[in-house]
């Protein structure tokens, strides 16, 4: 079996895409290439399997540098670096975490450095980490790495590489401007941004009073049990919504950008395994984060600008799966001009039917404090809970592994049965705790 089956039989992959197929042909034999590709096309994948080609094994120093927009990205990123299993070292640094226990783990170069561009730029003006034999560097979601203001930070990263060969930069957005700081000559296009029909239907919902906040609890009583996202325009009218949610029996993770690091992740995983179906959240949640194929978007607030609102509805309807984006409005308020009042379905909300919302998940979420760098992987945590916690099949879900603990999904009517075998069970020589986690 070749490495490159191997790899994609650990990701539980059958099939590339058409759009990875061409990443993988040009990527090798261009020095800058210019990625186009839709929110959940597998942009990551199409990158990370041309760049581990083309690492040498045998070097000791870093070689490629991966630059992301957000935490919650480059915290994906690596994670699917890892899961490939490819025997390169990976490390993976960002801000909110500290700076101290970063330089000693990159004490050991890694062959690939991911991280954001503010805590990268630091690490090489701090020389915690030698630059001078990196010779790839992706720039992925480059246009939202500039947009929230990282521009200084990417001038000074492009401008410490002195072997600096391949430049690779990614976005889900068709009209971006490519800046001369980046250095790239006569770039090769890659551009899968058209490609396919969008199944994405939009409906608009309009509420009899400007206080939109009982006409949402009415509409996600009309969605009923589906899987989506409710976007809201601040942190503090987020709150608003979510206590209201919380006051009608409606479950959800909130995500948000004044959320500690450690909640936005949970928070994520949560809704990533079914332990939570909906998920209130800023624009943060926008692009960027990997989440599954949802059923749904909902636009509590309308953001500003037509290309926020393109990437909101680029949660749902991915890769030629259907999925709806509604708006919710007053109806007296004006639709703004990225809307084409004449492509949408306009709903009162009085009018919509009702369906039961289930107060009880399907899944609960596990911790099991026990990761990595205790060289456990998920085959050994799947074989605890199938073995020792006696689950069947369909009663484990999706496992995250992280470097000090892991996250397991297990079905809610087994989970008070397993934590009772589980908690203090060893694996792999190690004592765990196994506990329920909380929202």
């Amino acid at each position: 079996m070749s490495s490159m089956s191997k790899i994609l039989k650990k990701l539980n992959i059958s099939e590339l895409n058409a759009m990875q197929k061409e990443a993988l042909d040009v990527m090798p034999n261009e020095n800058n290439v210019v990625l186009l590709s839709p929110t959940g096309s597998g942009k990551t994948l199409a990158f990370l399997l041309p760049l581990f080609e083309s690492l040498d094994k045998e070097s000791n120093d870093v070689q490629a540098l991966i630059i992301e927009p957000s935490r919650e990205l480059a915290i994906q990123v690596e994670q699917v670096a890892r899961e490939m299993g490819t025997g390169f070292k990976i490390n993976l640094v960002y801000g909110g975490r500290p700076f101290s226990k970063e330089k000693m783990q990159l004490k050991h170069a890694p062959s690939v450095l991911i991280g954001t561009a503010g805590r990268v730029a630091d690490h090489i003006r701090r020389e915690s980490i030698d630059v001078s034999k990196i010779h790839t560097l992706i720039l992925d979601e480059f246009d939202k790495s500039l947009e929230i203001g990282f521009e200084d930070e990417m001038t000074e990263i492009v401008e410490a590489l002195p072997e600096l060969k391949k430049r690779i930069l990614t976005s889900a957005t068709q009209k971006v401007q490519v800046q001369r700081f980046l250095g790239l000559k006569s770039p090769k296009y890659i551009n899968f941004l058209m490609d396919g029909d969008s199944k994405l239907k939009m409906k608009i919902i309009q509420s009899p009073v400007k206080d939109k906040l009982d006409s949402l609890v009415t509409t996600l009583y009309h969605l009923g049990d589906q899987s989506g996202i409710v976007f809201c325009n601040f942190k503090d009218s987020l709150k608003r919504v979510s206590d209201h949610l919380e006051e009608h029996g409606i479950a959800h993770a909130c995500f948000h950008g004044g959320m500690e690091q450690k909640e936005r992740e949970r928070s994520l995983i949560q809704f990533r395994n079914g332990s939570q179906r909906l998920l209130v959240a800023t624009d943060l949640a926008a692009r960027g984060i990997d989440v599954p194929a949802l059923n749904f978007i909902l636009h509590y607030h309308l953001p500003p600008r037509g290309h926020e609102f393109i990437h909101r509805n680029g949660r749902t309807a991915r890769m030629h799966k259907e999925g709806t984006a509604y708006v919710l409005i007053w109806e007296e308020e004006p639709l703004p001009d990225f809307i084409d009042s004449k492509e949408v379905e306009i709903i009162k909300v009085g009018a919509l039917e009702l369906n039961a919302i289930n107060p009880t998940q399907d899944w609960l979420t596990l911790f099991v404090s026990g990761g990595r760098k205790d060289k456990i992987s998920k085959g050994d945590i799947a074989g605890l809970f199938f073995k020792q916690g006696k689950l069947e099949k369909g009663q484990l879900g999706n496992i995250e592994l992280k470097d000090d603990c892991a996250f397991v999904a297990v079905a809610s009517s087994e989970a008070e049965r397993v934590v009772g075998l589980l908690d203090n069970a060893r694996v792999k020589k190690r004592k765990v705790r196994v506990r329920v986690l909380e929202d």
